[in-house]
This record gives structure tokens, sequence and C-alpha cells, in this order.
């Protein structure tokens, strides 16, 4: 066996490995809740304009884009259904598989795997079961480099889903179109050069831009390592690769000899989300839903919500009087107030309107944040706060936080799954249709070719 991290995920992603029956169940779930999330993301106002962009650029038709009548070439097909994916925050993240990572912050792997396998699928003609292997291998390289690079990769401004997703999505369109052992080597290191995208760009339209950049990023690598394009051998490794400048060296035992040992998406495994917005705040979110419900408090009796956590929930979330939806994706303030006005927080929550409601600006004033020292001295492993609910007669709920719903270790139903696909669909196709995709999805190793999904995903695409 290779000893460098690049030669190891050249030897994974040349082999041949069955996918059994736990690893296929899993996969399947994650990658049909990515194709939700893109549904729901396509009505974006990003997403237009990326579209508007992508069709002044090329002429090219061969590939779909989810949720709208046009197509484009492979490369913008894979920058859309990115952005779309990652729009609304609302794709799956990555859990930390011990206390010295960030929890959460890790990576969003499913979308730009999926959409540069999406677009790569489409280009060669794969079959369900193929896409499905590039899929479960992209997720896997994506997240062991999450891993096993220095938590200083993003702990300094580094957005993981637009750096290391750009490697997710080389190794599953590699894989896709076969590229050979030399070849793989030239897609991984342009990856290297390739990748990028800062936190600051948190709460705006790049945000979701990062995870379509690394989707196309990936695409554009294997594209051309395919055809020739040299890079360096080893891009990952030694003094000048990627993992030492950009993230100050990685730990070897967290990906040598692990990839595939086990799958990262069957432990730690990853969080589907069950609201659109960044996952730091969401078991708070989920705190306080349970509060209000298991007491019958409604929104007028509420003095006050006091929420105290560690700095890497509240640095992040740092928007305190969100202006409009992109902000309140990563507003404490915002989540919590939605969820006394309304017990919910969901996609018709998270817009401008409903963001700028004077009953919205009044409950997100009642909202305070609090820095906790002796919760921050726990470590970033788990999202952990602490909630208080204060009502106007003197009572007080206190109830602590770390675990959001959806994550291995609560679990959601399979008419959780189901309702938020036809959720995320409804923007752009009707019930009817909505369930024909999420049967072919559920089913998509039986496909003969995959074109069998594009062609639900675009001739039946209405209202965009």
């Amino acid at each position: 066996m290779d000893d460098t991290v690049t030669g190891q995920v050249v030897e994974y992603l040349l082999s041949e490995k069955p996918i059994d029956a736990k690893l296929r169940a899993k996969a399947i779930e994650h990658l049909t809740d990515g194709v939700a999330v893109m549904m729901a993301g396509s009505r974006s106002e990003a997403t237009k304009k990326l579209i508007g962009y992508a069709l002044t650029q090329t002429h090219d038709t061969t590939s779909t884009i989810l949720g709208f009548l046009s197509k484009t070439s492979p490369e913008y097909a894979a920058l859309i259904n990115g952005a779309s994916g990652h729009a609304d925050d609302y794709d799956d993240t990555q859990l930390a598989s011990s206390p010295d990572r960030v929890y959460g912050l890790l990576t969003h792997p499913t979308v730009p795997v999926l959409a540069s396998a999406l677009a790569a699928g489409e280009y060669v003609s794969c079959t369900g079961a193929e896409l499905l292997e590039a899929y479960v291998a992209g997720f896997e390289v994506e997240c062991k480099l999450a891993e096993a690079i220095n938590p200083q990769h993003y702990l300094r401004g580094f957005h993981t889903t637009g750096t290391i997703g750009a490697f997710g999505a080389a190794a599953a369109s590699a894989k896709l179109m076969r590229l050979n052992e030399e070849e793989t080597r030239y897609a991984l290191g342009i990856t290297a050069s390739l990748s990028s995208g800062i936190r600051a760009n948190f709460g705006t339209m790049t945000k979701p831009l990062h995870a379509g950049r690394a989707a196309a990023n990936g695409l554009t690598a294997s594209i051309l390592g395919k055809n020739g394009f040299t890079a360096d051998r080893d891009g990952l490794d030694e003094r000048w690769g990627f993992l030492k400048v950009l993230g100050d060296g990685y730990s070897p035992e967290k990906i040598l000899g692990k990839l595939g040992n086990p799958h990262s998406l069957l432990s730690p495994g990853a969080t589907i989300k069950m609201y659109p917005c960044g996952s730091l705040g969401q078991p708070s979110m989920d705190a306080l839903l349970e509060v209000l419900q298991e007491n019958d408090v409604n929104a007028q009796e509420i003095k006050e919500i006091k929420l105290r956590a560690g700095p890497n929930i509240l640095e992040p979330l740092r928007y305190t009087a969100p202006t409009d939806y992109l902000q309140a994706k990563f507003s404490l303030q915002f989540g919590l107030a939605s969820i006394a006005l309304r017990r919910k927080a969901g996609l018709r929550e998270y817009t401008t309107e409903f963001v700028t409601s004077p009953s919205t600006i009044e409950m997100m004033r009642r909202v305070k944040t609090m820095n906790d020292p002796e919760i921050a001295a726990l470590g970033t492993d788990k999202m952990r706060s602490i909630l208080e609910v204060e009502l106007h007669n003197g009572k007080t709920f206190r109830r602590p936080a770390d675990i959001a719903r959806g994550t291995p270790e609560k679990p959601l139903a399979e008419s959780d799954l189901r309702d938020k696909f036809r959720d995320c669909a409804s923007f752009a196709y009707s019930q009817d249709e909505a369930n024909n995709i999420y049967s072919k999805l559920k089913n998509i190793d039986k496909l003969s070719n995959i074109n069998e999904l594009n062609q639900l995903l675009t001739t039946h695409a209405q209202g965009n």
C-alpha cells in the first residue's frame, strides 16, 4: 500500500468494492436528500443568477439542471446544481469522530459530490449502480480528508465544503469517467490548485457558490486529467501539497488505511437537517420546540429566551439582527424566534418577508445569547448550549442541548425523510411527479441508465 495520502486516495478510487445492504441504504438516504435540497434550491435567486450566467457562456445542452427545462454543459450543471443544493443550507453535515475535531463544521459532504456525479454520470451515460458507487466513493474521500486536515483549516476561515468538497467531487467524477492511476493523480493535483472558499462569505450568495464551485472544480479536474493535463502526482502531500499549505498538516491516523474502513457514511455518519439553516443552532432550536410543546407555551407568554454557548456556535451564527433570509440562516435569534412564533422553521419561514416582519423582529429582540466559558471548555466535538425560557408569569424552563434530530443519535423516520423530500420538490414539481422521482431514487441502483432519472428531473419541471 502506498504510504502517501494521494496514493491511498488513488488506490481506493481504483478499487472495486461491493456496497453491502447497510451502506446502500444509508447512501441512498443521503443521495435522495441531496436531490431534494437541490430541487428546493432551484427557486433561489442565486441559482437563477448562475443559470443566467451559464446560458451566456455555453450553448452545450449535455447535462440536466434540476428543476429547470434548460440544460447546459457538465461543468455548469455541476456548478448550478451544487449551488442549488447548498442555497438553503439544508444539506447534510459531516460529524466529527473525535473531540479534537469541530462537530458539524467539517463539510457538507453530499452536495459537491452528488452535483459532480450527476453531471459526469449523464456525460458518460452511466448506470444507477455506477452513480451510487461513485457517490459513496466521493463522500468517503471528502469526509476522510476533512477529518484528517488540521482543524485550523476551518477555524482560521476556510469553508471546508468549498475546499475539500472539491476533492470529493473529483473523486466521484474520476470514478465515473474511469480515470487510470496517472489521470486520477492529475485530477487530484489539479483540484488542489482550484479548491477555495472562505467563511467571510457566510450569509451571502457566495456561500452556496462554494459548493457549486467545488462540484464544478472537481469535475473540471477529472476532465482535464482524463485528457492528460498534468499536475503534481502527490498534490495532497509534502511541503507544498494541499494538506500542508491550506491546513498546516494533517493527522495520518485519520486517513491512512482508513478509506472505506469504516465508511464515514456509517461511522460516525452525517446529519440530515430538519431546518434549512446552519447546523450549529439546530440542537438549540429542537430544545426550544420541545419546551414549548411539552409545556404548551405560546409566543405571547415568552418574556425572554436566553442561550448560553461557546464561541464555536456564537461566532459563526453571528447575525443578531438579520436583514434577509441569507443572514437569517446564521442567526440564533431568528431560528429561535421562528420556533417561538410558528413552532417550526422551514423553507417557508426562511424568507426575507418573514425575517423582516414586525412580529419576528420583536421576538428576536427577546432572544439573548451569551458566551459561556464552561461550555466552551467542554470542547467542540458537540454543539453544546443551555437554553432558558422565561415566561411573563415568572416560570422558567431550562434545557441543555447538544444533539439535533437527523443525527445518528436521533435518526429520522422514513416519513420525516419523505415529507422533507416532498416539501423540497414542491417548488418545482407536482406531488405525483415528486413521488415518481422519490421512487426512482430509492431504487437508483436498479436503473440501467441514469437518464431514466434525468428525464423526470428535466421534462417535468414546473415554475422555473
